[in-house]
């Protein structure tokens, strides 16, 4: 795919994303589009933050740092949406606008320390497994307010919200009762811990007018962007 064919997709997404935060009386303003560039080279990041997308989402660590390195915008927010390991916390503290996948004890301890030796503050999400798929990664629902308590413990790490992959279906209808699922959680956990936890993180190609209809804050759009992911 060409830079004006990528950006001309990028454009109807942005389109779709408002026209469905209208359908649903919310402000299009409440929902940002993580483009995710996994797999994708840096040159098609370098062509559509020029074109004035600021939001992209990485998988992988070591391809997250050569984009970083190879596209040094100070405007792009970079977003890790991957599976985390505890040795890799080292490459995580404070490189990211937001980390969307925490989900382990040991990883958030292993974030927090690496954010206090570098005095910085780490914002992120705690992803929930609502569909219960051991494989996708996420926390038990019924895990979740204890994870999250300790989080708030933790001052090298801010929490926002929460983040969830639901089970993959050809339809977004079928897909709608594990984003609000989620959603109803984040309201349950925000109420029970006294603090605003602003951000929910789902919706994929797939699915998003779904996810927005049940209040994501962020949604997570790769290949109806970028194409087929270049494995």
């Amino acid at each position: 795919m060409n830079a004006q064919d990528m950006i001309e997709r990028w454009q109807r997404i942005q389109e779709q994303i408002s026209q469905a935060a209208s359908r649903c009386g919310r402000s299009p303003d409440e929902v940002s589009l993580v483009a995710v560039s996994k797999t994708h080279p840096p040159e098609a990041v370098s062509a559509l933050a020029a074109a004035g997308h600021r939001d992209f989402g990485e998988n992988y660590v070591q391809e997250a740092m050569d984009k970083q390195q190879a596209v040094p915008n100070p405007e792009i927010r970079w977003h890790f949406i991957g599976r985390l390991q505890t040795n890799k916390a080292k490459f995580l503290a404070g490189r990211y606008h937001l980390i969307h996948s925490l989900d382990r004890e040991k990883m958030a301890r292993a974030l927090h320390r690496k954010c206090l030796e570098r005095q910085v503050v780490q914002p992120v999400l705690v992803q929930v497994d609502v569909g219960r798929e051991e494989q996708k990664g996420g926390l038990p629902e019924e895990e979740a307010l204890g994870f999250c308590r300790l989080l708030t413990e933790l001052e090298g790490l801010d929490l926002q919200g929460l983040m969830c992959m639901p089970p993959f279906f050809d339809s977004g209808d079928r897909a709608r009762p594990f984003f609000a699922r989620l959603r109803e959680l984040r309201d349950v956990l925000s109420r029970q811990l006294g603090r605003s936890l602003p951000h929910l993180s789902m919706g994929m190609s797939g699915d998003f007018p779904a996810a927005i209809a049940e209040g994501a804050t962020l949604v997570r759009i790769g290949t109806s962007i970028f194409g087929p992911r270049e494995d």
